[in-house]
């Protein structure tokens, strides 16, 4: 049985969440400040957690970012700001998904089902990648660079490894939102950039000039062995 950390300081949705998932066969465990989600995390071990940002203690991103600094669980966003730079400060923090309030319970579980889906999937046919800065296991995820290990979110390892199975070969912004997130989407390109950027950071010896996660513009990316 899965287990669902819901971190939301209205009771009443607290409930309805967890109605709805322990209908569809999931453990659930619930969280109403920001310390306790995060200790949570921590005991509980949750396999997936939805994470409000309007909290009453700490700030969602703060939790969020404190959450990332130990765990690799999928996180999902809930949130009542639609602006785009909300979505992508939560994405760049380590986000999984992002849910703009007011949202219906079925899409949300299915945006669970995608999460849990994307968390235990392994690249165990893909052989490691090697370049002259860094090295992929993709069936230890084990990334290093100059021989330090250097952590990567699920997220980023599924979008690696999308782009690993076809090395120099241009992967449609379409075909990579599908791949990593799943069927319903398509027109998240933000997603895209943010991540990308996220692993030039992590992983290219200069990420203002890439020489191995391209970005060809209005159409895709490539990865460069």
């Amino acid at each position: 049985m899965t287990r669902v950390l819901v971190v939301d300081d209205d009771p009443r949705l607290q409930r309805t969440l967890a109605i709805a998932l322990r209908a569809h066969g999931h453990e659930v465990v619930t969280a109403g400040d920001g310390r306790t989600a995060v200790q949570s995390v921590a005991e509980d071990t949750p396999d997936v957690v939805i994470l409000d940002l309007g909290l009453p203690d700490l700030d969602g991103t703060e939790v969020l970012r404190r959450i990332r600094a130990g765990s690799v669980v999928p996180v999902i966003v809930l949130s009542a700001r639609h602006e785009s730079d909300d979505k992508i400060e939560a994405l760049d923090l380590g986000a999984d998904d992002y849910v703009t309030k007011p949202f219906g319970v079925e899409e949300l579980l299915a945006r669970v089902r995608a999460a849990l889906r994307r968390g235990g999937a392994q690249g165990q046919h893909l052989e490691p990648m090697t370049t002259d800065h860094f090295r992929l296991d993709f069936v230890e995820r084990r990334a290093t660079v100059a021989g330090v290990d250097v952590r990567l979110t699920p997220t980023e390892w599924r979008l690696l490894e999308a782009l690993c199975r076809e090395p120099d070969h241009l992967v449609s912004q379409q075909d990579l939102l599908r791949a990593v997130w799943g069927p319903s989407y398509g027109r998240e390109s933000n997603y895209l950039r943010v991540y990308a950027n996220q692993l030039r950071r992590k992983l290219e010896p200069d990420p203002a000039n890439p020489r191995h996660l391209i970005t060809e513009p209005g159409l895709g990316y490539r990865f460069h062995p």
